[in-house]
């Protein structure tokens, strides 16, 4: 477990430092193509109630063209709101809607603390499709995330529930792609990594 947390870290510090070496622009042309493979994607069409992280605009895919599609297609959508340990996904209802949501101390859109109004995806009927952020991926689904497990426990509390169980995609510039990813017993496997130099 310790060679793991170790192994983790060292893999964080490198990819932070390709994605520092990477342009804006280089950054947004990633973004919009990973963005057209999601929308292709038979998971992203056959799905109805999709979950969407709101990107970190220098260390993650862009997702703003995402939750446009989302909106146009009148499909339901639900983005990521952490408070302590604990990660809900709380629905959002237009683009609109979306600008009017704070921003916390890392410069990211979320619902308030005390909004209590949002339909809560896991108490409303589950999710069909969560798109997943991270640092690195594996192309066999192996995700390195900051090191605070939320989406890691919000997989396992949706694969708790009865009924079907959410697809889940990352989205990945090619400079997060690693040939190996060190995990623990306590990481979830994604079932599809999307990135820009993927077929």
């Amino acid at each position: 477990m310790a060679a793991a947390r170790e192994a983790k870290r060292l893999l964080r510090k490198d990819i932070k430092r390709r994605l520092m070496q990477l342009s804006d622009t280089e950054k947004k042309r990633q973004s919009q193509i990973v963005t057209n493979k999601l929308l292709e994607h038979p998971g992203y069409i056959q799905s109805q109630r999709i979950s969407v992280y709101l990107s970190m605009p220098d260390q993650e895919v862009h997702t703003e063209g995402i939750l446009q599609d989302i909106f146009r297609q009148n499909k339901l959508c639900y983005v990521p709101q952490y408070i302590g340990s604990v990660m809900n996904m709380l629905r959002v209802n237009s683009m609109k809607d979306y600008e009017s949501l704070p921003k916390t101390k890392w410069n990211i859109k979320q619902p308030a603390d005390d909004d209590k109004d949002r339909e809560d995806a896991l108490l409303t009927g589950g999710l069909d499709l969560i798109i997943i952020p991270g640092l690195g991926f594996s192309k066999f689904g192996d995700r390195l995330g900051r090191g605070k497990g939320y989406y890691d426990k919000y997989q396992t509390k949706c694969q708790q529930l009865p009924g079907k169980k959410p697809i889940t995609i990352a989205l990945a510039f090619n400079e997060q792609m690693c040939n190996d990813v060190p995990t623990t017993d306590l990481d979830v496997t994604i079932d599809y990594v999307l990135f820009c130099d993927a077929v």
